[in-house]
């Protein structure tokens, strides 16, 4: 089983960058594909930003292109969501995920707010 946190979230300005990290625990040393999802509002459909294999390939929605990067250090279990020139509808409850051994591992969420 693996235990997922993020943290990094917080309130930002238009045009303003901010960086979410996520710590893995637990049993890592089955984790393939890890990721963001974020949750605009309780009851909206989870939406997800950006994931990376344990290869490095990185998939991202198509709002965030240019603007986001993820990246991973699988010696620290651990991802980044580097976010740049955010904007009002990037605002969300964003989530960590981590997929090990077959299973989907979700962490608790992280608030980012932008807003002027």
């Amino acid at each position: 089983q693996v235990q997922v946190v993020e943290s990094g979230g917080g309130l930002v300005h238009p045009g303003g960058s901010l960086r979410l990290s996520c710590a893995a625990s637990g049993s890592t040393y089955s984790i393939d594909v890890m990721g963001w999802y974020r949750q605009a509002a309780p009851g909206n459909q989870r939406e997800m930003v950006a994931i990376i294999s344990k290869g490095g390939i990185t998939n991202y929605r198509n709002s965030v292109k240019g603007r986001f990067t993820i990246s991973r250090d699988d010696s620290r279990a651990a991802t980044y969501l580097q976010m740049n020139a955010l904007k009002p509808e990037d605002t969300a409850v964003y989530f960590c995920y981590v997929a090990s051994a077959g299973y989907d591992n979700w962490g608790q969420g992280t608030q980012v707010t932008v807003s002027s």
